[in-house]
């Protein structure tokens, strides 16, 4: 399991959001290290990779979403199904992994990532109106929900620097089965799976969790 790359992204114009400066979507691979720290809560902080851009800090950023992380095993898929070319970092993705299971990843689980960065496993990314644009693909957001392959957000435990080639070793999984997966059909497509979210505790980015305690509150549960 490795990086294969390392992507950061520049503010860009964009017509498809309403956030001043536009949208950081647009991630492309650099070269040498690149520090990653936690960046800060939610609403006042953007990304943990040092030199990427994060517009929109309502929907973006902060500790819970410090990093993304998309499998380029299944970028791959993705381009058969279009018919382009999606180089790495085009979903936005800060890293792009070869060999690591992003979709059942469990909430919680710790990545080491070169000799130092440690990550925690949150929440699956969910599609928006921007990435919509970004794709320009008809019915992109029902088709990305459908295939239900989103990449994780991570949160930094010990931060560190990263490059291009890097070692992706899972040091900690979980035992409950709370996956990335299971998490974003429960937040899109499957309700009825909400209530299960909150066995992965308090390493459930603190928006998932909320919504959780509310559905299973209504349902009586």
């Amino acid at each position: 399991m490795k990086l294969l790359t390392v992507n950061l992204g520049r503010p860009t114009p964009s017509e498809h959001t309403d956030a001043e400066g536009g949208t950081g979507i647009d991630k492309r691979p650099v070269d040498g290290p690149v520090a990653v720290t936690a960046p800060g809560p939610h609403g006042t902080a953007g990304s943990g990779l040092a030199g990427d851009a994060v517009v929109d800090l309502r929907h973006h950023g902060g500790d819970d979403q410090a990093v993304y992380a998309y499998a380029r095993e299944d970028l791959d898929e993705w381009q058969r199904e279009l018919g382009r070319e999606l180089p790495n970092g085009y979903f936005g993705e800060n890293l792009t992994t070869w060999g690591v299971e992003v979709t059942g990843a469990r909430i919680g689980e710790r990545w080491r990532v070169g000799p130092r960065l440690l990550l925690e496993v949150t929440s699956p990314r969910t599609p928006c109106r921007t990435f919509h644009g970004w794709m320009g693909e008809h019915g992109w957001i029902k088709r990305f929900t459908q295939a239900a392959v989103p990449g994780a957000y991570l949160r930094v435990i010990e931060p560190g620097e990263i490059r291009a080639g890097d070692a992706v070793d899972v040091v900690y999984r979980p035992d409950h089965e709370v996956t990335i997966g299971l998490t974003f059909q429960a937040l899109t497509s499957r309700r009825e799976l909400m209530p299960r979210l909150l066995e992965a505790g308090e390493a459930l980015h603190e928006e998932a969790r909320r919504k959780a305690m509310k559905y299973a509150a209504q349902q009586g549960r």
